[in-house]
């Protein structure tokens, strides 16, 4: 495709990210505040009694992790305003970042099959068009710097294992892990590469969630409080529809998130479709969350996104529009908890149905191949 159609491509997307942010900064932010007061104790280190490694044991409701800290941190010598603003401009940045990556990762996974490079630019772009509009939502209406953080490492791991490189894909798996814990159920992405560098992508990865992580248990175990705080049960949640009423998050309830997500990851890698991963991962999310808040649905975005550019080779990308109307629509234009947690639960058992158990085409890569051409410049 000519260097002009790229720029369009890109500009295209580009301004539909300034116009969605145009839209929603004013009133965005809504849980930034929790970034930034993370980013402020982490800093404060031992300056403050509930502060530097001590941050998770005296406030177990900051449920990020300490990358998303640290990077939050980077933004507090600015008036909080500023900061706020210059934070949601970055992380709208990387939502386009991860669009140019997933394209390119499925340029160079794709390469040799036949694919056509502009037909799949224009699955990049319509794809992208859904994505856009939930990436702004976690990224500048709700701030969640953990979920952007999480989101664009595992993108840039996705990019590592269609290059074959080991170390990078357990680094940035890591580095979203750190991010964020629930980002655990993207590690059957490990198992996509061959089995004689799963022990070298194993290693990488286990050094670097040590490595974050231990400080602060080591430090204070009370630091393990963290991983049981609760949030309330709300009635629009699939978790309420499947019958579990419990006012607030039953203690069963992330182990489960965590062991289905793997448990369907491990699947998905078995059954050759490991561009399914982060869908299913997020969609064991959605079943058995007991909170509705948006901006999950950004994690599954990402999972279609990733589907319908790399996983088949429908022209139109459908699963990143189902995803974007039944999960985000539903919400104004469902009225009823019981229907609108019915709709969300059925968008997770058919898309984790198809992803598993349709029928897709080969699109196995050729064993020596040259650069591909890139999807977006």
């Amino acid at each position: 495709m000519s260097t002009i159609s790229q720029r369009v491509h890109l500009v295209l997307l580009t301004a539909w990210t300034v116009l969605w942010f145009a839209v929603v900064q004013p009133h965005g932010g809504f849980s930034w505040h929790y970034l930034r007061f993370g980013g402020q104790l982490l800093y404060a280190g031992s300056g403050r009694a509930d502060g530097g490694l001590n941050l998770y044991a005296h406030h177990p409701e900051l449920q990020m992790g300490p990358v998303s800290f640290l990077t939050a941190g980077l933004f507090n010598p600015f008036p909080e305003p500023v900061g706020q603003f210059l934070a949601a401009a970055v992380m709208s940045l990387l939502g386009l970042l991860i669009l140019v990556v997933v394209g390119r990762s499925a340029a160079w996974h794709l390469l040799g099959t036949g694919t056509n490079h502009q037909r799949l630019r224009q699955r990049v772009l319509v794809a992208g068009l859904a994505f856009i509009p939930m990436w702004i939502e976690v990224a500048v209406r709700f701030g969640h710097l953990d979920d952007v953080l999480a989101l664009f490492f595992t993108a840039l791991a996705v990019r590592a294992l269609t290059l074959g490189n080991p170390a990078a894909t357990g680094i940035f798996l890591a580095l979203a892990m750190d991010s964020k814990p629930t980002a655990l159920a993207f590690l059957p992405l490990l198992l996509a590469l061959p089995r004689g560098q799963w022990l070298r992508a194993g290693l990488w990865c286990t050094a670097l969630i040590a490595l974050a992580w231990l400080p602060f248990l080591l430090s204070d175990p009370q630091s393990l409080t963290a991983a049981r705080f609760t949030i309330p049960n709300q009635p629009a949640s699939a978790l309420h529809w499947l019958g579990v009423d419990n006012p607030r998050t039953p203690p069963w309830d992330r182990p489960a998130q965590a062991a289905m997500g793997l448990a369907l990851g491990c699947l998905a890698v078995w059954r050759g479709r490991w561009p399914a991963v982060v869908l299913l991962g997020a969609n064991a999310r959605i079943a058995l969350d007991p909170s509705v808040y948006t901006y999950y649905t950004a994690s599954v975005l990402l999972g279609t996104l990733l589907w319908d550019v790399i996983g088949q080779r429908a022209l139109v990308p459908w699963w990143s529009w189902i995803g974007l109307t039944t999960l985000y629509g539903a919400v104004f234009a469902v009225p009823g908890d019981a229907a609108r947690g019915l709709i969300r639960l059925a968008f997770v058992i058919v898309s984790t149905a198809y992803v598993l158990f349709w029928p897709v085409r080969d699109r196995r890569r050729r064993a020596t191949r040259a650069p591909a051409p890139a999807i977006v410049n």
